[in-house]
């Protein structure tokens, strides 16, 4: 069998996955991304690679016993919000959210108890908060989480004001983290800054009062925000916030019962 340090669930055989799923606590990670520009100096994969990085250095650092495996990126996501500019690809909401219960159901079948989505991707946050209410709600006995990348306690100060509230794409902190990560698929000779408009008082393009947005709308580059003065050393003090952070979330979740889940009764059946 494969040692337990061995976390991909895709290299392990059906019943050694069985074995796997029938752990108390058993909990399945799937990285997810999206192909869209990221501006004239960083991949389309960038949520992407940041998600799969992450969230393999995470399971690098969680004890061996904890049952915890991963799934390979799904590179794919919803970003409407880019079509038409430069490349990029995005699939319809309905798609995915089919395909986030493709993914839960055999999960389900073979008896693991916790989904976790994690996504590096901010305009398919909402979306994918959905299809965990919708994959739990048709599978009760199966906890499902909905976590972005970003959101990690003490990251933004990390990056300061003004580009903290700037920073919306391919701005200081992405820029920074790749060039920590992969300084060589970064092109900061390319760089353009283009900070967002600024909205009236009370609104915003993010966050409380959103509104819906093109990148078109905001930018001619496909920057929302200051990729100038980026890092490698903010890069890394990036980096290791997020490890930490989602190193204690993993952690915790993975020592606990959460969130309240019963197996589906004779009586709930439609």
């Amino acid at each position: 069998m494969h040692s337990e340090q061995h976390r991909g669930l895709h290299h392990l055989s059906w019943p050694e996955a069985k074995r796997a799923a029938s752990r108390d606590s058993s909990t399945v990670v799937v990285p997810w991304g999206s192909l869209e520009q990221h501006g004239p100096h960083l991949p389309l994969g960038t949520d992407g690679f940041f998600a799969e990085q992450v969230l393999h250095q995470v399971l690098q650092a969680l004890p061996p016993r904890l049952p915890i495996w991963s799934l390979p990126l799904q590179s794919l996501g919803f970003a409407p919000e880019h079509r038409g500019f430069g490349l990029s690809f995005t699939q319809s909401a309905d798609v995915m959210l089919a395909q986030v219960e493709a993914i839960a159901e055999p999960l389900v079948q073979a008896g693991f108890q916790r989904l976790v989505l994690f996504n590096g991707h901010g305009g398919q946050i909402s979306l994918l908060d959905v299809a965990a209410r919708q994959v739990h709600g048709r599978h009760p006995q199966l906890g499902v989480h909905a976590w972005f990348l970003w959101d990690v306690e003490g990251v933004t100060d990390l990056v300061g004001d003004p580009e903290h509230c700037e920073d919306l794409h391919a701005g200081l902190a992405e820029t920074s983290l790749m060039l920590h990560l992969a300084p060589e698929l970064v092109q900061l000779q390319q760089a353009v800054a283009e900070p967002p408009p600024t909205p009236p008082a009370g609104l915003s393009l993010e966050g409380r009062c959103s509104s819906a947005w093109t990148i078109r709308a905001l930018s001619r580059s496909g920057t929302v925000g200051t990729p100038h003065g980026a890092t490698a050393s903010l890069g890394t003090a990036l980096h290791r916030k997020l490890v930490q952070g989602w190193t204690a979330t993993f952690t915790t979740l993975l020592s606990s019962s959460w969130p309240p889940r019963r197996t589906l009764e004779s009586s709930d059946r439609v």
